[in-house]
């Protein structure tokens, strides 16, 4: 079970577990994101890579509840700003952990045995939900609030990006012949998905293709 955004980690996640031979079912979230464009990304990733299922859930109250630059559009994204606050105001409360909680109940319901997310501890925002305590500490959760954990076969939290510089993904990516212009990263879109170029994400996006030394189709800069 992939998490998939239709950004360039969670693409490069479904590229290489699609790699390895496994039946893969991918899941993406509607939750009132302002960067919407990135299910059609997903989509279309999911057809590319044929996979099993691909469910999109929509959680419409999540976005309601605001206090995010991602969901609350009173609130204004950063720009060229990467580093400037510990955790930004594009962090969205709760985000993985309840997209977790939905992947370890699909999971469960259609059997998979594995749970693939792409969040990265090195490159990123300084999201809390995206660091190594927390995948252990949800793992745990995993294996005690489960019907499969209580009868010992425990859904697995894969983070195979937890450890890599974004121009490692970047370098993995080009290995795994994903086509990284189906990606979007931008967190605040122009009209048709055109990226700023300017947030935390866009950045981090840029940072990454330079330093694998690489040209970005999907730049906006």
């Amino acid at each position: 079970m992939v998490l998939l955004s239709g950004g360039l980690d969670s693409a490069t996640c479904l590229a290489l577990v699609s790699r390895w031979g496994w039946t893969v079912h991918a899941l993406s979230f509607d939750y009132g994101q302002r960067h919407r464009v990135e299910l059609s990304a997903a989509r279309v990733l999911a057809r590319r890579y044929r996979v099993a299922s691909h469910r999109v859930i929509p959680i419409p109250a999540f976005g309601a509840l605001g206090g995010s630059a991602l969901t609350d559009r009173g609130i204004r994204v950063p720009k060229s700003a990467l580093g400037a606050e510990k955790i930004p105001v594009t962090y969205v409360p709760a985000r993985n952990t309840l997209f977790l909680a939905f992947a370890l109940g699909v999971a469960e319901t259609s059997g998979a045995t594995e749970i693939v997310i792409g969040t990265n501890a090195l490159d990123y925002s300084g999201y809390p939900d995206c660091r190594p305590a927390f995948l252990r500490a949800f793992a745990r959760v995993a294996k005690l609030g489960t019907k499969a954990g209580a009868e010992g076969r425990s859904l697995v939290i894969r983070a195979p990006l937890l450890r890599f510089s974004k121009g490692d993904i970047v370098r993995l990516a080009r290995v795994l012949g994903l086509d990284t212009s189906l990606t979007t990263s931008c967190y605040d879109p122009g009209r048709r998905g055109v990226p700023c170029g300017l947030c935390d994400s866009c950045l981090l996006r840029a940072k990454g293709f330079a330093e694998a030394g690489e040209v970005d189709a999907k730049s906006g800069a």
